[in-house]
């Protein structure tokens, strides 16, 4: 049942730490599964399971190259988690433009404020 739910969408599929270490290293380019396990510290197969819930969802694509299967990013799978984490964009801005404003704040008191020696 848990298994399902891992390879059931991107969200799940990303949940998993070293997934989303893998997407880091495709960011770069296609890479051999032989590489990105080394690159992780890992076995081939455990690689290839991650990369199988990664294709599975859309996130990675698959190629041949000689004897070799060349393993890439599909960005496109991203979509609905970027879609999603896009809807709190303008709470973060928001927030980052009331923390401007104190900082703005804080720089002018500082500013305006006594300073040492100016009473003598």
């Amino acid at each position: 049942m848990a298994r399902a739910a891992t390879t059931s969408d991107a969200f799940n599929a990303i949940a998993e730490p070293q997934r989303r270490e893998i997407l880091v290293l495709l960011r770069g380019g296609e890479r051999p599964v032989t590489d990105l396990a080394r690159n992780l510290g890992m076995t081939q197969p455990q690689a290839s399971k991650h990369l199988r819930v990664l294709r599975e969802v859309g996130l990675v694509r698959v190629r041949g190259a000689g004897k070799q299967r060349l393993y890439g990013l599909d960005a496109r799978g991203l979509r609905p988690v970027h879609e999603w984490v896009g809807g709190f964009e303008r709470f973060w801005s928001e927030s980052f433009d009331r923390l401007d404003e104190y900082v703005q704040e804080l720089k002018q008191a500082r500013q305006e404020g006594p300073h040492d020696g100016d009473d003598q």
